[in-house]
């Protein structure tokens, strides 16, 4: 195994050269058997499995954050923590709802953290807000549909969040929900359909304090 150091630099470099060639990487061997080849020392392996995996837990952790340097070093950590671990990865398992899994784990658990300290952070912290449209004089019209979206999202309870976020928002399986959150696939069912009937009720009441639907700027 590399020591962390050499892993950070690696994960730099590869996100360096997939910018500059301007492709993604086309997965030729299945997860399993990537994940064996870097357990008998091919590091190049382990950076095919970022090349195939990041773009997505980017916008996962993104999803939680909302801030993008905040979100790579979240994504980064991720990488570090799979590596280091491996060795102790169940191959029974698939590799993809692990990684997953460690990624939001580490994601909600730095968000419980600031909230509980604060403005203290693990990692350096810009504004996550983006700036409006400036020439609207109707503060209604510079909201932009997702925004509340995400504000509705952050009014829900944590467990209740993170299903809507990985099964509506980013298109998993409830198997693969269940996987990532380490719960029975029928809990993940009734937390869905739990945290959608929250959603819709607060979404209403937005609304109605509104006055009007929220909308774009196409008005739609």
């Amino acid at each position: 195994m590399i020591c962390r150091e050499q892993m950070i630099t690696d994960h730099k470099n590869t996100n360096i050269s997939t910018r500059e060639e301007g492709h993604e990487c086309q997965p030729r061997l299945s997860d399993a058997r990537l994940v064996e080849r870097v357990r008998e020392g091919d590091r190049s392996a382990f950076r095919d499995l970022v090349l195939r995996y990041e773009g997505k837990l980017y916008r996962v952790i993104h999803r939680f954050v909302h801030n993008d340097a905040l979100a790579e070093d979240l994504v980064q950590e991720t990488f570090i923590r799979v590596y280091e671990n491996l060795g102790q990865f169940d191959v029974s398992r698939r590799f993809g709802p692990w990684l997953f899994q460690v990624g939001v784990n580490l994601t909600l658990d730095y968000l419980r953290k600031k909230k509980r300290r604060g403005s203290t952070s693990l990692f350096s912290e810009i504004n996550s807000e983006r700036s409006l449209d400036p020439g609207s004089d109707d503060p209604r019209e510079k909201r932009d549909i997702g925004e509340e979206v995400r504000r509705v999202l952050q009014e829900l309870p944590e467990k209740y969040r993170t299903v809507l976020v990985l099964r509506d928002l980013e298109h998993f399986t409830s198997a693969e929900v269940a996987a990532i959150m380490n719960r029975k696939e029928s809990t993940i069912r009734w937390r869905l359909a739990e945290a959608r009937n929250r959603f819709k009720r607060l979404w209403t009441e937005r609304i109605k304090e509104a006055g009007e639907p929220f909308c774009g700027k196409d008005g739609k």
